[in-house]
């Protein structure tokens, strides 16, 4: 496994698989959350994803509620999903239930989740982080009273999510109008306990909200235009406990203080999406264009300057401009879709603060990325024609690639960095459909992405290396180390009358 040193921290981080399609995610090193959201039912995420120009019942109620106008009877669904990261690095698991129904021109949907995210497990022999001093030293003192355990805490915690939806079918026009409300509370956001290395405790808690409002509008022909309006709240606190290890020349020991450190971590954001579908020929095939504009400002982030570039506010503009293509032959079906990511990014450092460097610092980023996703799906008959089967097959390929440019204002100095990574996503999924009930089962596997860890090799032995709550020195180097995220999704839905 390869090892590569970390240069930047982690910008705008956010759990943008809360908010499916239309939110744009940005990161400036691939540290994301592993699919820790993504856990209501779909048919075409087993296809790498493909959702510009194939139509997805099963989902797309829950990424544009007017599209609930297409579920034409009450179903109830239920959608067990889990999550593994390699090398111990996370793990979740989670239970969706929800229900969805219609009367006259109108329908609702109401969806609800219980989540149990593990914490890293830092023991591992191949994810390390640096480690404080023995706790066999003595402590100075008592502890504060804000520190109220120096324990590791559980490595387990609760999550829960609520889902609503409700909209209307104007008669005779053709056209759908629906609002949706996403809501979580958080007590765990994967990886995030891999940010601060040296602690010995790490509580989350927050919360996000994430609203849309929807229209659809459907001609004759098979062509379709739809709109989606969403804004999203993102508010997590982290508390961290340190022990920060000091030498007592007075009785010369080693001796430690516990710190507890309060961060915010605070998004919001504001998103709008265009899609546009028809028919290309009589021969089956299909073409869809959407474009994405989102708005999004930080004005509270973590203090990770563990590392050369703190994460500090801003804000940042980000687009997407995607064209897809389907096919229908038969039994079979065919999707692509080629997206284009162009985002613009600022975060700035005032003098004086923990994340300044120097002086005031202001990092412009620009990105250029792009996402490929292709899928195929094949139904076969089993025995009378009501009963099928249907295998499906995928793959996303997503790019990142951008420019850093640096300003130290105080010192009029400026420094350019380009940085890029591939991430790719097999994906794979069966299903069986009888009358009464359909079953479904998706996977996918997640390469290119990483975890923050420390080399085993590095350790500080020079008292006058010690720092604040024991992070490197700047003679260490923070690693990614390479991990893939394994996820499983077992659905059931069935009408229910």
């Amino acid at each position: 496994m390869t090892s590569r040193v970390v240069s930047l921290s982690v910008v705008l981080l956010t759990v943008a698989g809360t908010a499916p399609t239309q939110s744009i995610p940005i990161q400036t090193v691939p540290i994301v959350p592993a699919d820790q959201f993504d856990v209501f039912p779909s048919y075409t995420l087993a296809m790498g994803g493909v959702s510009i120009a194939v139509p997805d019942t099963l989902h797309d109620p829950f990424v544009n509620p007017a599209k609930g106008a297409r579920l034409r009877a009450a179903r109830f669904f239920g959608s067990p999903t889990l999550y593994s990261v390699s090398h111990d690095a996370g793990a979740g698991r989670t239970l969706p239930l929800g229900v969805f129904s219609a009367a006259g021109s109108w329908y609702g949907g109401l969806a609800l989740a219980l989540q149990q995210v593990d914490a890293s497990h830092l023991g591992s022999s191949s994810v390390k982080t640096p480690v404080a001093f023995d706790t066999g030293f003595r402590l100075t003192g008592q502890l504060a009273p804000s520190v109220q355990d120096l324990s590791p805490g559980p490595r387990s915690h609760g999550n829960a999510l609520a889902f609503v939806t409700i909209g209307t079918t104007l008669p005779a026009s053709g056209l759908s109008v629906g609002g949706s409300v996403r809501w979580a509370k958080l007590r765990a956001v994967d990886g995030v306990d891999l940010l601060y290395p040296g602690s010995t405790r790490v509580d989350q808690s927050g919360a996000t909200v994430d609203a849309r409002l929807g229209l659809l509008k459907e001609w004759a022909g098979n062509q379709s235009l739809e709109a989606v309006v969403l804004h999203e709240r993102f508010r997590m606190t982290h508390d961290v406990t340190f022990l920060d290890a000091f030498w007592d020349p007075g009785t010369q020991q080693f001796l430690q203080s516990p710190r507890l450190v309060h961060d915010r971590d605070f998004t919001k954001r504001w998103g709008l999406q265009v899609k546009y579908e028809r028919p290309l020929t009589a021969s089956g095939w299909r073409i869809g264009w959407l474009a994405t504009a989102n708005r999004i400002s930080q004005p509270d982030t973590p203090n990770l300057d563990l590392l050369n570039i703190p994460q500090d506010p801003g804000h940042a503009a980000a687009y997407e401009l995607g064209v897809g293509v389907s096919r229908t032959y038969g039994p079979s079906l065919f999707g692509m879709d080629v997206v284009y990511q162009p985002i613009w990014s600022t975060t700035w450092a005032e003098a004086g603060t923990p994340a300044a460097t120097s002086g005031s610092d202001t990092s412009r980023f620009h990105f250029s990325n792009a996402l490929f996703r292709m899928g195929v799906s094949r139904e076969v008959t089993l025995g009378p024609l009501t009963r099928t089967a249907a295998l499906q097959l995928g793959l996303v390929v997503r790019s990142v690639h951008y420019d850093l440019a640096q300003r130290d204002d105080v010192d009029a100095t400026t420094r350019h960095l380009e940085e890029s990574w591939l991430e790719w996503t097999p994906t794979w999924g069966l299903s069986l459909r009888f009358p009464e009930l359909e079953l479904r089962y998706r996977g996918l596997v997640t390469h290119g992405t990483d975890r923050l860890v420390t080399p085993s090799n590095q350790f500080v032995t020079n008292p006058a290396d010690l720092r604040p709550g024991f992070f490197p020195s700047p003679g260490l180097s923070m690693t990614l180390d390479g991990v893939h995220v394994v996820t499983h999704q077992v659905s059931v839905s069935f009408p229910l009358r």
